[in-house]
């Protein structure tokens, strides 16, 4: 098995008596992008959180099913969440720089999970910055505090400091939702570039930037994947009913009232809905 795959195998997730992800299954392609779309409330973040477990830190949430990442189901009572997190570098919807200087936020990370020389981290924080493509930016003030970045710089630093530790996988939660149209630009940019050496699955509302973005498509409704497949047959002849009327814009509810009596059914045989 590849390095930095993931295999959801009839994944459920709870909310107390919600029910969030419906048998979810579903298979990562390493070393690519995979968006994943839907509407608002469709689990698109809820199945973002099983990758890495932090799911297991809402309130009443109940997990059932299996998650294999590289191979070893992460909900095993023997996995190490501490190591397994580490693999998997998250980039949120809205940047969270911590409350340090620009150096010490990359750093932080890798003096937490590496025994490391001091004097060594100075190269490591500029390698790091430089693949973030931020540090000609703050080269002259990297003992300021990040909180004085501008929000598109914060989410670059954020992403330099989740590249430090080296993951295999980076999971992205709507990471531009809250960038101006050019600091977008350039995180997208990045992801293209990072794919070379990451397993990347970003979760996103924007069509548009998964049409850019994205090799591989998982299309959520109401907690189920509807359709996964390239993102070419995705947008360009989509099977599902469903998922065409999404990619036009249009009402979903009453397709799914329609289709949702067979449609467990329909997707355990394999059949269109």
């Amino acid at each position: 098995m590849s390095k930095g795959s993931i295999r959801a195998e009839a994944l459920n997730v709870f909310y107390g008596s919600h029910q969030a992800l419906r048998d979810i299954s579903v298979d990562i392609p390493t070393r690519k992008i995979t968006a994943v779309i839907g509407p608002s409330g469709c689990g698109k973040s809820t199945l973002l959180k099983s990758f890495n477990r932090l799911i297991e830190l809402s309130d009443e949430v109940r997990i059932s099913g299996k998650v294999f990442f590289d191979g070893e189901n992460i909900y095993d009572k023997s996995v190490d969440v501490y190591a397994l997190r580490k693999k998997m570098g998250l980039l949120a919807q809205r940047p969270y720089p911590l409350p340090m200087s620009i150096y010490d936020n990359v750093a932080y990370g890798v003096r937490i999970h590496n025994s490391i020389d001091s004097n060594k981290l100075g190269p490591i924080v500029e390698h790091y910055l430089k693949v973030a493509n931020l540090w000609d930016e703050v080269k002259a003030r990297l003992h300021v505090s990040a909180t004085k970045l501008s929000i598109g710089q914060q989410q670059r630093l954020c992403l330099a400091r989740g590249l430090a530790i080296e993951p295999e996988i980076i999971l992205c939660d709507e990471p531009t939702s809250a960038l101006d149209p050019f600091s977008a630009e350039r995180i997208e940019r990045k992801l293209i570039e990072l794919k070379e050496k990451y397993t990347i699955v970003i979760v996103t509302h924007n069509i548009q930037q998964a049409m850019k973005l994205a090799d591989y498509v998982v299309f959520l409704y109401n907690g189920v994947v509807i359709e996964a497949d390239s993102a070419d047959e995705i947008f360009k002849k989509p099977r599902q009913m469903l998922t065409q009327a999404y990619l036009k814009g249009e009402f979903l509810d009453e397709i799914w009232v329609q289709k949702e009596a067979r449609l467990g059914k329909k997707i355990e045989e394999g059949e269109g809905i």
